[in-house]
């Protein structure tokens, strides 16, 4: 009697060693496919800054389809090490058009000796599917940030001339205006970039672009699988 409950309590904590092998293998495998998708939109923001400072070409960028010079896989198998696992597969994979890594690892930790056959020392192997996804998207599609206050401005010079009818008043009158303009440029200057982020506006200044600004502002990185 007491024999057979010592076999059924040691089986109990075989299984539950299982359990917690197989829990720490997907942790592992979760946390080296979010890392890869994590250095991805590391390199898309880095780009994006770069593009916006350059003000040409950031649209690409911003919406994850611009090429990019490595892969995540070297963050996968960080990932996966620093959780005491091995990564063994690691690839580029899309779901619903977002950009993203399938990864396979095996852990390098075991349920140890039990005394349940075909049970010792059992590694756990585990899969698991993180993606890319763009949250913002642009408000001003050429991106130069200025909308027609330009054009506006130069309705109002010209009528203020016609008015005076002196050229030269209004020559004067479009230099105070010129300096006017450049004074508020800091508010909405030309080169700024309007996005639309998960329902809320963000301008983004070229000079200063990576200042107050995340990867995680612009995309997010989750688990699909």
């Amino acid at each position: 009697m007491i024999a057979g409950l010592l076999f059924l309590a040691f089986a109990f904590f075989a299984v539950a060693q299982a359990a917690t092998v197989r829990n720490g293998g997907q942790t592992a495998a979760d946390a080296a496919a979010l890392g890869a998708a994590e250095d991805d939109r590391r390199q898309f923001f880095d780009g994006f800054l770069d593009a916006v400072e350059a003000e040409r070409g950031w649209q690409d960028w911003l919406t994850a389809v611009a090429p990019l010079t490595g892969d995540g896989c070297d963050a996968a198998a960080h990932f996966a090490d620093r959780n005491r696992s091995d990564l063994l597969t690691c690839d580029p994979v899309t779901r619903d058009g977002d950009l993203g890594y399938r990864v396979g690892i095996e852990t390098r930790f075991d349920t140890g000796r039990t005394i349940v056959p075909g049970a010792d020392n059992r590694t756990a192997e585990a899969t698991a599917t993180a993606v890319l996804r763009p949250r913002c998207v642009a408000e001003d599609p050429d991106g130069d940030g200025t909308g027609d206050d330009s054009s506006d401005g130069d309705e109002s010079d010209e009528n203020g001339t016609d008015g005076t009818g002196d050229d030269s008043d209004g020559g004067r009158g479009d230099d105070s205006d010129d300096s006017d303009d450049s004074d508020d440029s800091d508010g909405d200057g030309p080169g700024e970039v309007r996005l639309r982020c998960d329902g809320e506006d963000l301008t983004i200044d070229p000079e200063h672009a990576g200042r107050d600004l995340n990867p995680s502002d612009l995309f997010s990185v989750v688990l699909v699988e």
